[in-house]
């Protein structure tokens, strides 16, 4: 989701997602409409991942604290960067800063265990990998306790190894080592797919989760599928 209104998020939880992953790191999203989604998703018991604008600990914490159900971290480039933000997204020494009175909390209608048991349960940490870099660390990332899922970015990737068409070699090569890297140590793989022919062909290759396009994106097709429709009249 890359509109930062939460009328978008309404409509699109009547679409039949299975979740919608709110983007901080590309849009304009502040903590004021984040707030607001997260609020009309948990209204709705609809889970909301958002993709944090980095690694930082604040956005994290932030995140979750007004009620997404995960976080996806972009550039994830080794497991002790894989180990930080798990810590970050988890209660705990060094971990997630513990605050009872939060939306995810309940405002103060919950207990301390119930709390803790229910973040470990809950909350999910995905790691995008995205660089070079990282697919070298595909293995250590994808074992790191803490990590839930690996999310393979294919147009990071296609362009830090110098193309820019997809699919290309370099990223086959990068999609099957991390997907092996993901099955070995019982992680869900997800990646990024335009349309429903880009699932079929990607979950081929071992992925399981598909991040669809956008509402962006979405809106453009009706939209020109209808106009096109009109003007042939």
């Amino acid at each position: 989701m890359k509109t930062p209104a939460v009328d978008v998020l309404e409509v699109l939880i009547l679409a039949g997602l299975d979740f919608v992953c709110i983007d901080q790191e590309h849009a304009a999203f502040d903590r004021g409409t984040l707030n607001t989604c997260c609020a009309v998703a948990r209204a709705a018991n609809f889970p909301i991942l958002v993709r944090v604008p980095s690694a930082a600990p604040d956005g994290i914490l932030a995140a979750l604290d007004l009620g997404a159900t995960g976080i996806v971290v972009p550039h994830v480039m080794d497991a002790e960067m894989a180990a930080r933000v798990a810590r970050q997204a988890r209660f705990g020494h060094g971990g997630r800063g513990y605050a009872g009175s939060t939306r995810w909390a309940g405002f103060g209608t919950q207990t301390m265990p119930d709390l803790l048991a229910r973040s470990q349960r809950e909350t999910l940490v995905i790691a995008q990998i995205e660089d070079p870099e990282a697919v070298e660390q595909a293995e250590a990332i994808a074992a790191t306790d803490g990590i839930d899922a690996v999310f393979l970015g294919p147009a990071d990737l296609t362009v830090a190894y110098g193309h820019d068409t997809q699919p290309n070699a370099a990223l086959d090569a990068a999609t099957a080592r991390v997907g092996a890297a993901a099955k070995a140590a019982g992680k869900a793989y997800m990646t990024f797919v335009a349309d429903a022919a880009g699932a079929q062909d990607r979950a081929a290759h071992g992925f399981t989760v598909f991040f669809v396009a956008s509402e962006h994106a979405w809106m453009l097709s009706g939209a020109r599928a209808a106009i096109a429709g009109v003007k042939a009249i």
